[in-house]
């Protein structure tokens, strides 16, 4: 049963983050072109958003490649077929297609785009590490991404950093070598203009990695909602991930560099840190409840808290103690 409070105030915090993105966003923007007195940013505005919709549109090809996946055809999982059928039924969604990725570092993650169609991945690793009910409340948590146009939402949103980032490096560089010999386009004022706008990369990337934390979230609530007994099946799911990546990684099975990590269900880094910090001496003989406590029972530091402020994902054991409610 999902809390229906803490929903609506999840959506809510998300509306109000997305609010103060685009308040951020145009304060920014005006403050620019007031100063440069003519609209001659737009052309870098829309030079970085076409090259944000190509990236979009041809990522899911990237991450084929990147993450050894491939279409997984019903033959192959005929159960698993079935099972995120049914889930896209409950979720009101039409069925995404089923891949699989070779990674043996238990994973899944939802991604498309209008070229591709939408796609949610599971990794050789979480088939051989989770249970049938585990893997099922993945899926139900990938679909949740989908349902909720998490995969649009974010690009448009990661957009905005993006122009600011290259406008601060051209007028800082820019300021560097000289400018014009107006008052308000010569070196200092381009640097100062510059600076500023790093400033708002920054807090702009800090509210983007908060909207990816919630839309997580909320991402585990719909789980819950549409698989019975879900918040007990993705809380053990969780915490297999993360105790199994850290393993995998300890032995060697890294997770392959790229700018795709944010879609997994887990960061793998993070999950990996998150588990080393765990006693893993007790891992092998926990049984699945066990395990979600020995994650419950451990204390969130300040430090946790402000790694989770750079992170896509949320802190894990507050992520599970979302999921007890």
């Amino acid at each position: 049963m999902v809390n229906q409070v803490a929903l609506w105030k999840l959506r809510l915090t998300m509306a109000g983050t997305v609010a103060l993105i685009v308040a951020v966003t145009t304060l920014a923007f005006a403050a620019i072109m007031w100063w440069f007195d003519v609209l001659n940013v737009t052309s870098l505005i829309v030079l970085v958003a076409g090259f944000n919709v190509l990236q979009w549109l041809i990522a899911p090809y990237l991450v084929n490649a990147m993450y050894s996946v491939k279409a997984m055809n019903s033959a192959e999982n005929p159960d698993l077929h079935s099972m995120v059928a049914n889930l896209a039924q409950r979720s009101g969604i039409s069925s995404p297609k089923l891949m699989l990725s070779k990674l043996q570092i238990p994973n899944a993650f939802a991604y498309g785009s209008p070229l591709t169609g939408n796609m949610v991945a599971v990794t050789d690793g979480l088939l051989k590490t989770l249970e049938p009910e585990e893997v099922e409340a993945v899926v139900g948590h990938e679909l949740g991404h989908l349902k909720h146009r998490d995969v649009q939402v974010m690009m448009v949103v990661s957009l905005l950093p993006s122009i600011f980032y290259i406008l601060a490096q051209n007028l800082m560089w820019s300021g560097m070598i000289g400018g014009s010999s107006n008052r308000k386009n010569n070196g200092s004022g381009l640097a100062i203009v510059g600076g500023l706008s790093m400033g708002v990369y920054f807090l702009l990337t800090l509210l983007n990695l908060g909207l990816s934390r919630q839309r997580e979230y909320l991402a585990d609530q719909h789980s819950v909602s549409v698989v019975e007994e879900g918040g007990r099946k993705l809380s053990e799911g969780l915490a297999k991930i993360t105790t199994w990546t850290w393993r995998q990684q300890a032995y060697g099975n890294k997770m392959p560099a790229g700018g795709f990590k944010s879609l997994f269900i887990a960061d793998p880094d993070r999950a990996a840190q998150g588990a080393a910090a765990l006693n893993s001496a007790r891992f092998g003989g926990s049984s699945d409840s066990e395990l979600v406590n020995q994650i419950l029972g451990r204390r969130v530091s300040g430090a946790d808290n402000l790694l989770e402020l750079f992170s896509t994902h949320p802190n894990i054991v507050k992520r599970l103690r979302a999921l007890q409610q």
